[in-house]
């Protein structure tokens, strides 16, 4: 009969197998939060994290879990880029670009600002502390968002897709006219789009939704986005808002910006996950949630977004609520927009491997359901562009395009109104879009 192990043998026996496995982890990959990550990766990680983390002034700590740094404006991550080693920081425009005069302000457009003021949304952290000046806030990014990354390198990035011709309606027509254009934008969009003329600014209000986002990969966003260069590799600049679990980890909506020298084949990212975008503002966090939320039947929560060029920098600011300059992208990250834009896009898009799949992917764009003139939809208002006139004012002719739309659909509304509304968005996977 074989020899039965004691207890203390069984006892050095569990020992040497726990001893064993924690030196087959130490040799194979490294244990974060109960995920196995190889040694490779972690060392990619903590190069990326020391790129961008700045040495702090001050931290917030949020109450939905972000932890903001308040870094000095001259030691952001922004001026690591190789483009930027001798810029001069512009602390302001250098001229006021919310230039309107009165014969193109509509008594409708003034009551309309003066009600968006109370609807707009503010961000969570600044409820526990605000940043000095001098000073900019950055949300610290979290090592598990960049570990659970399929690239590191590519953190923070969208997702490249190969664009193609479509054809689109003239929305200001009153001919059934169609024409072919080649769409920049590389993913699935419902969008108003305009084009033909030289574009220094474009705006819009936006209204804030949290659309359900179904994978961790998927994402959706809401926003205003001038674009230059060819379909292929074409170079944007947009901000709006997000929701973006493989960038915040979380399933909140978030402020963003987002720009691409390349269709967001090798260069991109959103915020300030990469060098690129100069901060100057001290109150506003780029990628830091927003609040309140717009709900159904509730009241209609809304960010004011406008990207400019400056006339004499050739910097393209983002201005929040028509008031707070956030910071802008230099004019050295491009190439074809160093000059201006040939294209707007106002609207919605999303991001899935599921997307043309069946089932297709119930990640919803702007609030989830179809377009809805009572307000329970994606809506952007008070469109405008700038061109080589002095003003903003509503582009002379839109052309609206969706390329799901059983999916996400789109419904221009210019009849009776004395300024014209876009409504977009859908749920994605339904009866109709199986």
């Amino acid at each position: 009969m074989g020899r039965q192990l004691s207890w203390g043998g069984l006892i050095r026996l569990r020992g040497m197998v726990i001893v064993l496995g924690v030196a087959l982890i130490g040799y194979f990959g490294v244990l974060v939060e109960g995920n196995m990550f190889s040694k490779h990766k972690v060392l990619e990680v903590d190069r990326k994290l020391s790129q961008l983390r700045k040495p702090a002034v001050k931290s917030i700590q949020s109450e939905d879990g972000d932890i903001i740094d308040c870094i000095d404006v001259y030691k952001q991550p922004a001026l690591d880029h190789p483009a930027l080693k001798n810029h001069i920081i512009q602390m302001a425009p250098s001229y006021d670009p919310t230039k309107e005069t009165e014969s193109t302000t509509t008594k409708f457009e003034r009551l309309e600002r003066k009600r968006n003021s109370s609807m707009m949304v503010t961000q969570p952290w600044k409820k526990n502390g605000s940043c000095p000046e001098g000073t900019i806030p950055v949300r610290r990014i979290r090592k598990e968002d960049l570990l659970r990354a399929s690239s590191v390198e590519a953190y923070g990035r969208k997702t490249h897709t190969s664009s193609r011709p479509h054809v689109l309606h003239d929305e200001s027509s009153t001919s059934d006219s169609n024409r072919t254009v080649y769409l920049q934008q590389a993913n699935h969009s419902a969008i108003l789009l305009t084009e033909g003329y030289r574009y220094n600014g474009a705006k819009g209000d936006i209204k804030v939704w949290t659309p359900n986002v179904d994978f961790d990969d998927d994402y959706s966003t809401s926003h205003v986005c001038l674009i230059n260069g060819p379909y292929w590799a074409f170079e944007s600049v947009e901000s709006g808002w997000a929701v973006n679990p493989t960038v915040y980890g979380d399933r909140q909506t978030r402020f963003m910006v987002y720009w691409t020298v390349d269709g967001s084949q090798k260069t991109g990212c959103f915020d300030l996950t990469c060098p690129g975008f100069v901060q100057i503002s001290h109150e506003i966090a780029l990628g830091a949630a927003i609040y309140p939320i717009s709900v159904r039947d509730g009241l209609p929560y809304e960010i004011i977004v406008y990207i400019f060029k400056d006339p004499v920098t050739s910097n393209w600011w983002v201005q929040y609520g028509e008031k707070i300059n956030i910071g802008y992208w230099p004019p050295e990250l491009f190439v074809a927009l160093r000059v201006h834009a040939e294209a707007v896009e106002w609207g919605g898009e999303v991001y899935s491997a599921r997307v043309g799949t069946n089932p297709h992917t119930k990640t919803g764009m702007g609030s989830g359901q179809f377009p809805d003139f009572f307000g329970d939809s994606g809506l952007i208002k008070r469109i405008r562009i700038h061109d080589n006139s002095a003003e903003l004012k509503f582009p002379e002719w839109v052309e609206t395009y969706t390329d799901e739309f059983n999916c996400y659909d789109v419904d221009y509304v210019s009849d009776y109104l004395e300024d014209p509304e876009f409504y977009y968005g859908g749920p994605g996977h339904n009866p109709k879009c199986p």
